[in-house]
């Protein structure tokens, strides 16, 4: 799908970065092509509970990525051209197959680039049999305008929202302008799923869980992020606060970011958001800041 409500991909604008590239010829900035690279499909159990669930989550690994965060642990994949092209038909059949192998959701991660071949993709599959919800995993780095096409689409978005600071989202995520885009997007998905549902397993039917990753040294960036969220989406919203983060990529040469997050950092984000009325947070146990649950691409 080439063109689509003033999206094409033959000067790209799907994303907040607008790089106008040609995806038919050459890459764009988020270093996709036309059709999507698919570097790793599994059944993911380290998800949050409604999403792992028992069997596991299945998840489809897109390459590529439009931020460069320094810390990222997908960067195998992000910050490369990874995995084979998948048609809308191919990623039905992927959908479809995760189906059968009993995966609680389709968990589609770092899916931006590829919102038009989604929007063909997700529909092909209903119609064939998917009856499990579809997961948006992103890093909200997105257009409003994009997220629209996806409109009936997503049952349950999960964006991990990683920046308030215009400074330090440059100095990180190497895109300053994270935060005037991220807020607005996560805005977007509340109005199209609203607060989270599940079924009688606690499984995710509908609705939108926030992530935020604790970094070291950035608590108050952390507060800022959190009292948007409670005064801009409400303290109902389900909340994950991670504590998985592990120095990986260039983050291990920078001192800001090369040791793991304390128990004191992580407590006092934890309790930040209980005080401003957040009741129902996910939590990590100190173990998850390990490379063993970053999946092997």
């Amino acid at each position: 799908m080439p063109e689509r409500d003033g999206f094409s991909l033959k000067s790209c604008s799907l994303c907040p970065i607008r790089c106008g590239a040609n995806r038919f010829i050459g890459p764009g900035a988020c270093l996709a092509g036309a059709l999507p690279r698919v570097a790793l499909v599994m059944k993911h159990h380290w998800e949050e509970p409604p999403i792992s669930g028992t069997a596991g989550s299945g998840a489809v690994f897109f390459s590529g990525c439009n931020m460069r965060c320094v810390f990222c642990q997908n960067h195998d994949i992000s910050q490369k051209s990874a995995g084979e092209e998948k048609s809308a038909d191919a990623l039905a059949d992927i959908f479809l197959y995760l189906q059968l192998q009993g995966a609680h959701n389709i968990n589609l991660v770092t899916p931006a680039p590829h919102v038009l071949t989604l929007a063909e993709a997700i529909p092909l599959a209903r119609k064939n049999g998917l009856t499990i919800p579809i997961v948006y995993n992103t890093n909200a780095f997105e257009r409003v305008r994009a997220l629209k096409l996806l409109d009936g689409l997503i049952d349950v978005y999960l964006p991990d929202i990683k920046f308030y600071s215009p400074q330090l989202a440059r100095l990180w995520g190497g895109r300053e302008d994270y935060f005037s885009f991220a807020a607005p997007a996560i805005a977007e998905m509340d109005r199209q799923v609203g607060a989270l549902q599940t079924d009688e397993s606690g499984l995710a039917q509908k609705g939108l869980i926030v992530r935020h990753l604790v970094l070291p040294n950035m608590r108050s960036d952390s507060y800022a992020l959190i009292k948007w969220l409670r005064n801009h989406i409400g303290s109902k919203t389900r909340l994950s606060i991670m504590r998985q983060y592990t120095p990986m990529h260039a983050a291990r040469f920078m001192p800001s970011l090369h040791r793991r997050v304390t128990d004191r950092e992580y407590k006092s984000v934890v309790d930040y958001a209980l005080s401003l009325g957040f009741t129902d947070i996910f939590t990590q146990k100190k173990e998850a800041a390990s490379a063993a649950f970053v999946p092997e691409f």
